[in-house]
């Protein structure tokens, strides 16, 4: 297992005896995450990645509000993906596809996206809380396999706190960030505009900012007109 991934569940409800772990950030947050999806998923169809599902709970959630939509969980952690599968027994719901192992830091994800077993042209990709809690390396694979799989009209949502023009937008956010930076040198709190870069490379460019509670934001990127 790589080690900079997170495993989260540890701080909610005690793991149940088939795997389901519980993540607090869940219930704090997946109705302020899913009112901003529903603006871009109101009738439309398609496969999305959730890259970095954690314990599954999101994905869930959005099968069960957005049908029409083929949902792919996917995760690195071996605990976690054991959870993502108990969500989807549990949830018993027929657009949840079984967990890809994505390792975000190969920009090519998973064996699956070019097998054909896996999904096809992306319509999104969702990813919360990932890339501050991860090399850098993880947001450029991130990036670049976005670049390569979405489709025209796919949209990729990053939710999670940002620096903005290398400022912290919250006392708050500054504080999270020394935490990380101390535990990891390699984490940290993301500035947008390194974000932007990195989506240009993969010919995308960050079409939204959406303002979220407890001063996180979702951005939200899309093909660049000149891509």
């Amino acid at each position: 297992m790589a080690e900079y991934v997170v495993e989260f569940g540890k701080d909610g409800r005690p793991i149940e005896p088939d795997g389901r772990l519980d993540a607090p950030a869940f219930h704090r947050n997946h109705q302020a995450i899913r009112a901003v999806l529903q603006r871009f998923f109101a009738g439309k169809s398609g496969d999305v990645v959730e890259a970095g599902s954690g314990t599954g709970q999101h994905v869930v959630d959005f099968a069960r509000h957005f049908p029409e939509i083929t949902w792919w969980p996917s995760d690195l952690n071996p605990q976690h993906l054991k959870s993502i599968e108990a969500w989807r027994a549990h949830a018993q719901l027929p657009n949840i596809r079984m967990p890809l192992r994505i390792d975000l830091s190969d920009p090519t994800w998973c064996p699956e996206m070019h097998d054909g077993s896996g999904p096809g042209a992306l319509l999104a990709v969702f990813c919360a809380n990932v890339i501050h809690i991860a090399p850098w390396r993880v947001a450029e694979g991130l990036f670049a396999g976005a670049g390569r799989y979405l489709r025209p009209d796919g949209r990729l949502f990053l939710y999670g706190p940002f620096k903005r023009g290398g400022q912290h937008t919250a006392i708050s956010n500054a504080v999270f960030d020394t935490s990380l930076r101390e535990g990891n040198p390699e984490w940290g709190v993301r500035d947008i505009e390194a974000l932007e870069e990195l989506a240009a490379n993969a010919g995308l460019s960050l079409h939204e900012i959406v303002e979220m509670p407890a001063n996180n934001l979702i951005l939200v990127f899309g093909r660049s007109k000149t891509a």
